[in-house]
């Protein structure tokens, strides 16, 4: 179903389907495309909101009766690591950072592969061939650069890779994958808290880390790394302990899909245009 008028962007919403996250509950989407001489400042917008960005399309979860993904950034002036943290980024002094453009690699496709097939063997992206991992890794109308980690030491090996965007407030990590054997090196926390010092050397305050879930095992990591913020109720809130977050889960408590259009087309919106 398509929502608002001709001259703001258009906004749709998915059929509801099993929700990734959480078991019994159904899942659905608010979205809009990717296109033309807006892209960027439509994408800068759209995050501040919530919104995420796949390929050309931003989308934000918008449930009939659950309101438990929240999108969570880090305030990166606030961060310091703990002392796990700090003993990743030691552990991993080896490792070279290389920032590319948006190009998709034989090397990159199979250490995707490879991940899949050890952490997401039953997930959505399970099937994905060469041809959707170029589209999911090319097709950016926005700002978005592949960092990749390598080590100088074993013949220049790729053994972690994120999608990266470049947002006006920060840098949004809109895809990860890495080397699962090398389990003691805890790439996937190694990546956010490099993209911390990313955006802090840009002097951008925050990075973007996409959809918390409490009470969802799966998205339980991205509560280590505090104070850290979620967009709910239509702003952002500080969280210094995950454990006092509460989502209201009452049918009544979720906004109906015309109010969030006409919250997200405000004059907020119309002012990035």
């Amino acid at each position: 179903m398509r929502h608002t008028g001709t001259l703001t962007p258009q906004f749709f919403v998915t059929a509801p389907q099993p929700c990734p996250y959480l078991a019994g509950r159904q899942e659905r989407k608010l979205f809009t495309a990717l296109y033309g001489d807006n892209s960027v400042a439509l994408n800068d917008t759209l995050s501040r909101k919530g919104f995420r960005r796949s390929q050309n399309v931003l989308y934000r979860p918008s449930c009939a009766d659950c309101a438990a993904c929240l999108s969570a950034r880090l305030p990166v002036a606030d961060f310091r690591p703990s002392r796990s943290q700090a003993r990743v980024l030691k552990r991993n002094s080896d490792i070279v950072r290389r920032s590319n453009a948006p190009w998709a690699t034989e090397e990159q496709f199979e250490l995707f592969r490879a991940y899949l097939d050890a952490r997401h063997a039953d997930g959505g992206m399970a099937e994905m061939d060469e041809i959707e991992f170029a589209a999911m890794i090319e097709e950016s109308p926005v700002r978005t650069r592949v960092v990749e980690y390598r080590l100088p030491e074993e013949n220049d090996r790729l053994i972690a890779v994120c999608l990266t965007d470049l947002l006006a407030d920060g840098v949004s990590m809109v895809y990860s994958f890495f080397d699962t054997a090398l389990e003691k090196r805890s790439l996937g926390a190694f990546m956010i808290l490099d993209h911390i010092r990313i955006a802090g050397d840009a002097q951008l305050p925050f990075v973007y880390l996409g959809y918390w879930v409490p009470g969802s095992p799966k998205m339980a990591y991205k509560a280590r790394y505090r104070p850290f913020e979620i967009y709910q109720g239509g702003r952002w809130l500080r969280v210094d302990r995950p454990d006092a977050v509460r989502t209201d889960e009452h049918p009544l408590s979720s906004t109906p899909i015309l109010e969030q259009v006409a919250e997200i087309t405000s004059r907020e919106l119309m002012d990035d245009r």
